[in-house]
C-alpha cells in the first residue's frame, strides 16, 4: 500500500510562511504527477498546485505568486513553500500522486480519486 506522509503544517500569523513536505513510501515521485490539495471545513477539496515529471507547474489562482511547489527527486520528497499566508489559506493540506495519464493540470482531483493516492493531510491554520 502506497503512503504519502505530509509534514510541516502548523499555526502561523497572517503574512507568515510555512513549508510543507511530502515523503512517499515505496514509490518514486520522479515520474509521477505530484500535487497539493487543501480542504477547509464545509468546503470541497481543491487543487493548490501540481508539478509534472518534467518540472512543469500549475497553481490555483488563489495561491499564484505566493506558493511554490517543488520536488527533490534525490530525496524523493515533494514540497510546498507558502509565503504571505492569509486566513483563507487555513485548511487541511494533502499531498497527492497521480500514477497514470499524461495530464497534470490543477483540475485533477477526480483523476487522483481513480488513479492516484492521497496523504493523510497536515493542518495549516492562519490567523
Amino acid at each position: 500500500h502506497v503512503q504519502l506522509v505530509e509534514s510541516g503544517g502548523g499555526s502561523v500569523q497572517a503574512g507568515g510562511s510555512l513549508r510543507l513536505s511530502c515523503a512517499p513510501s515505496t514509490v518514486r515521485i520522479s515520474t509521477y504527477c505530484m500535487s497539493w490539495f487543501r480542504q477547509a471545513p464545509g468546503k470541497e477539496r481543491e487543487g493548490v498546485a501540481t508539478i509534472d515529471s518534467d518540472g512543469s507547474t500549475n497553481y490555483a489562482d488563489s495561491v499564484k505568486g505566493r506558493f511554490t511547489i517543488s520536488q527533490d527527486n534525490a530525496k524523493n520528497t515533494l514540497y510546498l513553500q507558502m509565503i504571505s499566508l492569509k486566513p483563507e489559506d487555513s485548511a487541511m493540506y494533502y499531498c497527492a500522486a497521480l500514477f497514470v495519464g499524461g495530464y497534470c493540470g490543477i483540475d485533477i482531483r477526480k483523476n487522483i480519486e481513480r488513479f492516484g493516492y492521497w496523504g493523510q493531510g497536515t493542518q495549516v491554520t492562519v490567523s
